[in-house]
C-alpha cells in the first residue's frame, strides 16, 4: 500500500515520504480500515510519543495521522460491533501507525458508525478537534448554561467546534484569533471577537479587542478559558478568569493558575459514544467541522508545511469518493 512515513527524526517535516509500506497487521479487537480521508496535527512529529511505542522503543519508520474516515475492510481476531464495508470514523492509537496510509489498523473500540450523509472529509476533521473541544468545555471546563468561555484560535480546528458547542449550551462565547478570521468566528456563534493582532475588529457587544502590540484586554471576566495556543496568550488568560473559574490548556503543562480557581491540561481521549454524538449533531446541522485545504496523499509534506490561509483543519484525501461517502 501507499503511505507516508517518517524515518529520520533530525529531518522533521522534510523526513515525510511518500513510499510502499507493509499493509498493516490487524490484532486482536483490531479493525483494518481503508482510509478514505485522514487528519493531522502539524506539529505532531515534535511529540515524544510519535517516535516511540508503549515500551518506549523506537518505532521507525512509522505513518503519522491519528484522524481516520473511512470504510472497514477487515476484521481482527475476536472483533465485534462493526462489520466489513461499514463507514466509520475515529481517533487512532498515539503509539501505533496511523493513518496517512490506504489502510491502517485501529482498535474498534476507538471507532464509531459514520452516518451516510457525512462525508469523510468532514468526519475526518472530527475526532481529535471535537474530541478536544467537547473535553476541553465540559468534561474539564465544567460549562454550563448562562456561564461564559473564551476560546483561543476559534477559526482553528478545535475552536471552531468549541464555539458551536459553547454557544449550543448556552454560554456567552468570547473567540480570539487573527484578524482574518473575525468574521468566521462570529458566524460561528461567537458573541465577541478578540483580534490578537491588535487591529480593530467591531466586536458585537462594543467590548475592546486588543492592544497595538496584540494584548489582550479585559473581556470579562469568564468562568472559563479553553487555550490551544499555549505561551504568552496563556499566561495572560488567567488574569480574565473569575475568581473559582477554570483555565484549560492542551498546549502544554503549567502552574498559571486563576484565583482560587483551577489549571486543567490534558490529552484528548478517544470515545466512541461521544464520536457518534458528534456525528449525529454534523448529520442534524447543528455542528459543522471547518474543512481547511485539501491535499492528496502524496502531498502531505506540503500540507503538513504550507502556511494557513484559510480557517479550518487540513485534511488528507486519500480514496477518491463522493462527498457524501
Amino acid at each position: 500500500m501507499k503511505a507516508i512515513r517518517v524515518r529520520d527524526r533530525a529531518a522533521g517535516t522534510g523526513g515525510l515520504v511518500y513510499e510502499e509500506a507493509p499493509y498493516p497487521h490487524a490484532a486482536e479487537n483490531d479493525v483494518i480500515v481503508r482510509v478514505h480521508a485522514a487528519g493531522f496535527t502539524p506539529g505532531e512529529l515534535e511529540w515524544p510519543g510519535t517516535w516511540t511505542d508503549r515500551a518506549g522503543r523506537d518505532r521507525t519508520p512509522f505513518v503519522p495521522g491519528h484522524e481516520v474516515s473511512g470504510v472497514v475492510a477487515e476484521l481482527g481476531y475476536g472483533t465485534t460491533g462493526l462489520t466489513v464495508g461499514q463507514r466509520v470514523f475515529g481517533l487512532t492509537d498515539w503509539t501505533r501507525d496511523g493513518t496517512l496510509a490506504e489502510y491502517v489498523a485501529v482498535e474498534a473500540r476507538n471507532l464509531a458508525p459514520l452516518p451516510a450523509s457525512v462525508s469523510h472529509l468532514e468526519a475526518a476533521a472530527l475526532p481529535i478537534s471535537g474530541l478536544t473541544a467537547w473535553q476541553g468545555l465540559f468534561d474539564h471546563g465544567r460549562l454550563v448554561a448562562g456561564q461564559s468561555v473564551l476560546v483561543h484560535g476559534a477559526a482553528g480546528g478545535v475552536g471552531s467546534i468549541a464555539v458551536q458547542l459553547a454557544r449550543e449550551a448556552g454560554a456567552r462565547v468570547v473567540a480570539t484569533g487573527r484578524a482574518r478570521d473575525r468574521a468566521t468566528a462570529l458566524e460561528l456563534g461567537a458573541d465577541v471577537f478578540v483580534d490578537l493582532d491588535g487591529e480593530p475588529n467591531g466586536a458585537r457587544d462594543g467590548a475592546r479587542s486588543g492592544d497595538a502590540g496584540g494584548q489582550l484586554v479585559d473581556v470579562g471576566p469568564v468562568d472559563l478559558v479553553l487555550d490551544v495556543i499555549g505561551g504568552e496568550a496563556l499566561e495572560r488568560s488567567a488574569r480574565l478568569v473569575r475568581p473559582g473559574g477554570t483555565l484549560v490548556t492542551i498546549a502544554a503543562p503549567t502552574t498559571v493558575r486563576p484565583e482560587d480557581g483551577r489549571s486543567v491540561f490534558f490529552v484528548v481521549e478517544p470515545d466512541r459514544h461521544r464520536l457518534a454524538d458528534l456525528a449525529r449533531r454534523v448529520q442534524d446541522g447543528r455542528l459543522r467541522p471547518l474543512m481547511g485545504a485539501v491535499y492528496p496523499l502524496a502531498d502531505t509534506l506540503t500540507a503538513f508545511t504550507a502556511r494557513r490561509h484559510t480557517p479550518g483543519k487540513p485534511l488528507i484525501q486519500v480514496a477518491d469518493a463522493p462527498a457524501a461517502g
